[in-house]
């Protein structure tokens, strides 16, 4: 019993010093946190350094976890990298706040990974005018994949005689671009149009929307989009609806137009039967990628409707715009329907034929013997 004890005892201590030789290994922060505003509309560039005595640690992996967000955000994003600089976009019309802390890994301890206590930093700009003066209803829709289309209305209190535009930044650029094909209300800028974009998708793209007028402040308006996850593409093209003998539908389109990837759109199928009066009722059938689809109809035969929409797919886009729909129309008879109308003139035949049948016999039973048949009424 007390050799037992002893081998548990020599274990315990043994674990004991294992696990504290990796729990007791600590790391430092990053410092020199800073946040700093190259003109860019909103893309500010985030850079730290190294803790202190990282050197020490060189049979580890030393990373940098790095969160950031605007304020009144509820997540932050997230990177891990092992780089000390990184440019990323944030809404300037609230604060900026940026969160790094130091991952270290390896040999030195025990594979485990020990993480360190956070450095925070924050950026604001100063924000010029009143929140009222802002541009409202700010809307962009990647049309196709080839141009970007935002509107805006004029802030509530925008006075009379406004000016707004439009600038975007997005990395390979060198500097900030004012748009040159406005949309204009009654003399006002209200939209912009952006097109050659492509060099854009899957980057940040960094807008601001600014006014003058005089002797009046104006609050600019800075938003940072995604346009693949904007995109509307045309409506599906060449919609082709047959029936087979069998009676079962067939479905048929081609992808739209415009520079949208075919190999990123899915589609929605909807199908309708005609209720006379009453307007028709829509139900979905399928969501999918393929560009065909067979629906059973057995035993249908009113006037139907087939319709079907694309819009961009998980797998190229976090969300995205429906296009509008494209619509077929179609009329199907049954031959099961048709029966009892060929049936009726048949059983009149049959019927008509067995009752002069049972007529002229009840007129030879009245007939006397040897005597000819008469066709004549009174025979």
């Amino acid at each position: 019993m007390a050799l037992q004890q002893l081998y548990a005892l020599s274990v315990a201590l043994v674990w004991g010093c294992m696990t504290s030789s990796s729990y007791h290994t600590t790391v430092a922060p990053p410092q020199d946190l800073r946040i700093t505003d190259p003109g860019l509309l909103g893309s500010l560039d985030i850079e730290w350094k190294p803790p202190p005595n990282i050197q020490t640690f060189n049979e580890c992996t030393v990373k940098y976890k790095f969160e950031y967000r605007n304020t009144g955000d509820r997540d932050w994003k997230v990177i891990f990298t092992r780089k000390l600089k990184f440019r990323v976009g944030f809404d300037l019309s609230r604060t900026a706040e940026v969160k790094v802390q130091t991952l270290l890994e390896g040999r030195c301890t025990d594979d485990v990974e020990v993480q360190s206590d956070w450095i925070y930093a924050t950026f604001q700009v100063p924000l010029q005018g009143k929140l009222e003066s802002e541009v409202q209803n700010f809307h962009c829709i990647y049309h196709d994949w080839e141009y970007l289309k935002c509107t805006w209305q004029p802030g509530l209190s925008a006075p009379h005689g406004i000016r707004y535009g439009l600038y975007y930044w997005y990395e390979g650029l060198d500097h900030a671009v004012q748009c040159d094909d406005y949309i204009q209300d009654h003399g006002i800028n209200v939209g912009c149009m952006l097109q050659n974009l492509n060099q854009a998708e899957y980057k940040d793209l960094s807008i601001c929307v600014n006014g003058s007028a005089a002797a009046t402040l104006l609050r600019p308006l800075f938003v940072t989009l995604r346009l693949h996850n904007l995109a509307k593409p045309s409506p599906p093209k060449q919609l082709v609806v047959s029936m087979s003998a069998s009676e079962d539908l067939h479905v048929a389109w081609s992808p739209p137009g415009g520079e949208t990837p075919p190999q990123c759109l899915e589609y929605e199928v909807q199908l309708a039967e005609d209720q006379g009066e009453a307007k028709a009722a829509w139900a979905a059938v399928s969501t999918q990628m393929e560009t065909a689809l067979t629906i059973s109809r057995a035993n249908q035969s009113r006037i139907s409707c087939v319709r079907v929409r694309g819009r961009t797919n998980i797998f190229c886009a976090d969300q995205g715009f429906w296009s509008e729909w494209t619509q077929e129309c179609f009329s199907v008879s049954i031959k099961e329907d048709k029966q009892p109308f060929i049936l009726i003139p048949v059983i009149l035949s049959l019927s008509s034929s067995l009752i002069i049948c049972m007529f002229i016999g009840q007129c030879k039973k009245r007939s006397p013997a040897g005597k000819p048949l008469h066709t004549s009424v009174g025979c």
